[in-house]
Order: structure tokens, then C-alpha cells, then sequence
């Protein structure tokens, strides 16, 4: 359940009920815009109020993000180069982390957008951005196992959340554990390790992911 607020300066902003939240929370991502997320019972008009009362905040946040990463148009060799280098990683990645935990998806397409980094259809095909290749490794895992989990739960309920830490938890402690990993994949893997130890989330991991992926732009 959902409605739109049309807020002439930021944009149009969801506002959602969703089942299992305790408080109204607002949430700023670059690729997603502005959305505010309230129990159900809540009113619209309630969280509407909440949000007006945060609105420099979101302007302010809004304007951080476009500081922190500024917009890039590619040149078409950069494009080129961008899609060779997803082509060569990205499905055999995606291989490989569906082979080590169970998973079987239909098809997988690499697409160039700016609305998400990746997404699963209900036919269990899945979509990634090649934009991914410029994340760290880390968190291009957190991504497509993101995806992966939605072969099993086609919504973000509590059950896919469950799975997905579940997930992340083996995944991280291996990149932390192995000797095969690089520097700079053991360092990120151990600080998302140590920042979700002290997190009050209700799913720590999931959350210092999203947090950190919140920085770049797809």
C-alpha cells in the first residue's frame, strides 16, 4: 500500500505502509529517490506531517549525495570497455555464488541504467547493471546475492531478509577467513563484519551493505 507525495523540490516522494515497522523512518537513495516507510497504523496524512518536518534534512542529504558522487556521462569506448568488463565477470560471478549456495536462475541479462543496480523477475530471470564494475568486489556480491535470495522470496518480507543475512553472514566470514582473499577484500569484509556487530537493525548485515552501496550511483 502506497501513495505519492509530490513535493515540487525533491521530487515525488512514495510514502508506504509496510508490515512489521514499529516507527515512520525516511529514506534518501540517489538511485531510488525519497521514500517514507510508516506502520499501518499510521496515516498517510501522519506521515506526510513527518516528512515535511524533515524536509531540509532531506534536501541536505539530497545535496551531500550529488557532492559525493557527481554525475559521469561515459563516452561510447568507456561504455564499450564497461560492458567487456561486465560480460568477462559478472555472469561468472553470478555462477559461481548460485552453485556455492543452491540457487538456479533462468536467465541473466546485463543492462546499463541508473535505477537500480540489479533485479529479479518473476520468471527468475536476472537483471545486473554494469555498472557494478565499479564497486568493490564486496559489494558486488552483496548485489547478486541480493537477487539470488529473490529467487525464493519475489518480495522484501522478513523471510527474504532472514535468508539474505543468513547468506551474508557465511559469505563475509569466508572473505574474512580465506587466504585467497585480497587485502582490500578482506579489509571491507571485516569492517562491514565489525560495524553490523554493533548495529541495533533488526538485519545489521543487509543494513551496512546498504548503507555503504548508498554512496555510488549506478
Amino acid at each position: 500500500m502506497q501513495r505519492i507525495y509530490d513535493d515540487p523540490q525533491v521530487g515525488n516522494v512514495v510514502v508506504r505502509k509496510r508490515a512489521g515497522v514499529r516507527r515512520v523512518s525516511i529514506r534518501v537513495s540517489r538511485s531510488k529517490g525519497v521514500s517514507v516507510t510508516l506502520p499501518f497504523m499510521v496515516s498517510y496524512d501522519e506521515a506526510i506531517r513527518f516528512y515535511l518536518s524533515k524536509r531540509e534534512w532531506v534536501l541536505k542529504t539530497m545535496e551531500r549525495h550529488k557532492e559525493m558522487a557527481p554525475d559521469k556521462t561515459l563516452s561510447a569506448q568507456e561504455l564499450e570497455q564497461l560492458r567487456r568488463q561486465a560480460a568477462e565477470y559478472l555472469p561468472h560471478r553470478l555462477a559461481c555464488l548460485a552453485q556455492v549456495y543452491g540457487f538456479q536462475y533462468s536467465a541473466l541479462r546485463l543492462k546499463h541504467n541508473r535505477t537500480n543496480w540489479g533485479s529479479c523477475s518473476s520468471r527468475n530471470n536476472i537483471n545486473l547493471n554494469i555498472s557494478l564494475m565499479s564497486l568493490p568486489s564486496v559489494l558486488r556480491d552483496y548485489v547478486m546475492l541480493h537477487e539470488l535470495c529473490h529467487l525464493r522470496h519475489h518480495d522484501h518480507s522478513r523471510a527474504f531478509h532472514l535468508l539474505l543475512e543468513h547468506l551474508l553472514t557465511d559469505h563475509l566470514l569466508k572473505l574474512t577467513d580465506s587466504a585467497q582473499s585480497v587485502a582490500s577484500e578482506k579489509e571491507l569484509a571485516s569492517k562491514i563484519v565489525r560495524a553490523a556487530a554493533t548495529s541495533k537493525a533488526r538485519f545489521p548485515l543487509d543494513h551496512v551493505c546498504s548503507s555503504l552501496i548508498r554512496r555510488y550511483r549506478p
